[in-house]
């Protein structure tokens, strides 16, 4: 029996694929659990032209996400943080901290989820930190921590 694959599934094949399986398979697991359905020349027309649109789109979105890497390439965020002696932090600065200071440059399209901080910041000075801008794609900013100043009393 004929099917069009509409998932990844390891043992078959790439979504869109056409693959030949027995018919128990494909009645019993495969297309009741909308994994595949039975391949015809109208499904397999408009699978094609599917794959087509979600392969423009995903080519649209790689573009954006490389522009947006150039740009964030160069980016330098400064974070004040209250520090003790040695430069050591009370507290830290975490991907949220490093979101917000983000967001004040101009890049509101960069979430806390994005950047990908190893473990929290607790020293004074510059930090390579990766963001990422596409399921594919990261690139790497420069943050800086640095003390808060004191009003003079």
């Amino acid at each position: 029996m004929r099917v069009i694959l509409k998932d990844n599934i390891e043992t078959l094949g790439q979504i869109g694929k056409v693959v030949d399986v027995r018919p128990g398979y494909a009645r019993n697991f495969l297309i009741p659990r909308g994994l595949a359905v039975v391949a015809d020349e109208g499904k397999v027309a408009q699978m094609k032209h599917e794959l087509k649109v979600a392969e423009d789109k995903a080519r649209k979105v790689r573009a954006s996400a490389e522009l947006l890497a150039k740009q964030l390439k160069d980016l330098h965020v400064e974070i004040r943080a209250k520090a003790g002696e040695g430069g050591k932090l009370f507290g830290s600065v975490g991907a949220a901290d490093i979101a917000e200071a983000v967001h004040k440059k101009g890049f509101a399209v960069i979430d806390r989820r994005d950047i990908k901080v190893a473990s929290p910041i607790k020293q004074l000075g510059d930090f390579r930190v990766p963001v990422r801008v596409h399921h594919e794609l990261s690139v790497e900013i420069l943050v800086t921590v640095a003390p808060e100043e004191t009003p003079d009393a």
